[in-house]
């Protein structure tokens, strides 16, 4: 419930300012289609599953809610990797060549990440790899359990962890570790020469927001890989159900918290959810000083 309300009001506002976006910002509303795509596609049978205490369908449910997992898992990996790579271009290179990240090259951008996502979901269906029931068998994915005796199950996995865990990930921290020490040295600059840091206040600010979403993002699904990991190289028993569950569970959430961060680093946004709460005929108090200094171009409500 809270990944579709929270990500519906996301995506609700980017098309009320979608003429005030700017390119990197289509990068956010894409990580938002993949957080409502994954809860809908997937959490109802999950949840159905539950109050079962069983899977519900067959092997071909089994196989759709894997595929659906891996497409959108792979698919919020890459478009975090896509974003800190262009914060990291936008923050180090001048003005002029920030503007050469067009809407044009951000769409060509999430096309070339879902059909890289779609790819290593299908190669299980191909005969790479293999997809399975979780260990405690209310929910399906990649079959780990299976790599430990099947050289191509294992290469598969090795592939997958370094394509798209390991080096997106790397990436990830290098790109905030460059942004950081650029924001640093700003910081000094403008000291040195004694202007107001406004545009440095909101560099830092969109960049922490950022850098709390990919956090969010790897934090929730490292118990997961941990756990997982685990089931390769050892027996599936060797771990309690409840061991296997709570990672999961954790995973999933990852697709409620980015609203919540938008939320409180962004005014523009609390503006828009509060709106569209009066839209919905709730009761929203408005306060002038909200909106009394903002530009609706500085401040934008994605990183």
């Amino acid at each position: 419930i809270l990944t579709i309300l929270g990500n519906s009001a996301v995506l609700a506002t980017a098309v009320k300012r979608s003429s005030l976006l700017k390119s990197p910002e289509l990068l956010t509303v894409n990580l938002a289609v993949a957080d409502i795509g994954m809860a809908l596609s997937m959490y109802p049978l999950a949840i159905a599953s539950a109050w079962n205490h069983a899977w519900l369908g067959g092997d071909a449910s089994c196989v759709y809610y894997a595929l659906m997992g891996f497409l959108f898992g792979v698919c919020s990996m890459m478009t975090l990797c896509a974003m800190a790579v262009i914060r990291f271009l936008v923050t180090s290179s001048s003005k002029s060549n920030g503007n050469k990240i067009t809407k044009n090259t951000v769409c060509i951008l999430i096309a070339f990440i879902w059909l890289y996502s779609l790819l290593w979901a299908i190669l299980p269906l191909l005969g790479w790899g293999y997809y399975g029931p979780e260990p405690f068998g209310i929910s399906c994915t990649i079959a780990w359990s299976k790599f430990h005796n099947s050289p191509n199950g294992f290469s598969f996995i090795l592939s997958m962890f370094l394509l798209c865990t390991v080096l997106p990930a790397l990436t990830i921290v290098a790109c905030y570790l460059g942004i950081a020490w650029k924001v640093h040295k700003a910081y000094q600059e403008i000291q040195n020469i004694d202007r107001m840091p406004n545009a440095a206040k909101l560099e830092k600010k969109l960049t922490l927001m950022a850098v709390l979403i990919s956090v969010g993002f790897l934090s929730s699904w490292t118990p997961y890989a941990a756990a997982s990991f685990w089931s390769i190289f050892n027996s599936s028993d060797s771990l309690q159900p409840v061991v296997t569950l709570l990672p999961c569970l954790f995973a999933k959430s990852s697709t409620a918290y980015n609203p919540f961060i938008y939320y409180v680093f962004s005014k523009t946004f609390r503006c828009e959810v509060r709106k569209l709460q009066g839209c919905c005929g709730w009761r929203v108090h408005y306060f002038s000083s909200d909106n009394s200094g903002e530009h609706p171009v500085s401040t934008m409500w994605s990183g």
